[in-house]
């Protein structure tokens, strides 16, 4: 499994927004994307086609999320055959996610951290180890973490907990599937549909 490991402040600066959800001094430092020339590259002005804003914003979900182009193609035949909105629903699949979920749960201060988790077999599933971070919780599921696993809740900025999700102790219950206006994240997801559409 491919993974992205280089400088990651770099990639929240391309996107003007945190992607790997811890604030560093250096992003509110150099509030412009990065590049060879620095600020003076934002007064070039240069059409931005559909395309390239599109393109742009299917890449901010996917270093979001931590999802490879196949796997994200995937989820989106997947959503385009449900009923309703493919945008939302393309999100809500994306926010069933158990390495997302084990983020919103504070159980990892991020998302590459909370995939971690899942996969050294640390995060049970109604009480069943699972280890694939891609794996989609349904409504009632029990999401809980080993007994001899310490998880230290000391982060700087502790997210606060969704309504489609309800923690006691170590323990998460997945209530319902959130609906769009519950998912925080800046996106625009009808780029996305229509970048898929062509």
């Amino acid at each position: 499994m491919a993974k992205y490991i280089g400088p990651k402040n770099k990639i929240s600066r391309k996107f003007g927004c945190l992607i790997y959800g811890i604030k560093k001094k250096s992003f509110e430092k150099k509030n412009y994307p990065p590049g060879q020339h620095g600020p003076k590259k934002k007064t070039i002005n240069f059409n931005k086609s559909n395309y390239y804003i599109q393109l742009l914003e299917k890449q901010k979900i996917k270093y979001l999320y931590g999802i490879l182009e196949k796997q994200f193609r995937k989820i989106f035949e997947k959503a385009s055959k449900k009923k309703g909105i493919t945008g939302e629903i393309l999100l809500q699949l994306c926010e069933s996610r158990l390495d997302n979920v084990v983020y919103r749960l504070n159980f990892a201060p991020t998302r590459p951290s909370a995939r971690q988790l899942v996969t050294h077999r640390h995060i049970l599933v109604n009480g069943k180890i699972v280890n694939i971070p891609s794996f989609t919780l349904k409504p009632g599921d029990i999401i809980s973490v080993k007994e001899n696993l310490k998880i230290s809740a000391n982060y700087k900025l502790l997210k606060k907990i969704s309504n489609w999700l309800m923690l006691k102790k170590r323990k998460g219950i997945f209530k319902y599937i959130p609906r769009r206006e519950q998912i925080p994240e800046n996106i625009n997801e009808r780029l996305l549909v229509e970048l898929y559409s062509k």
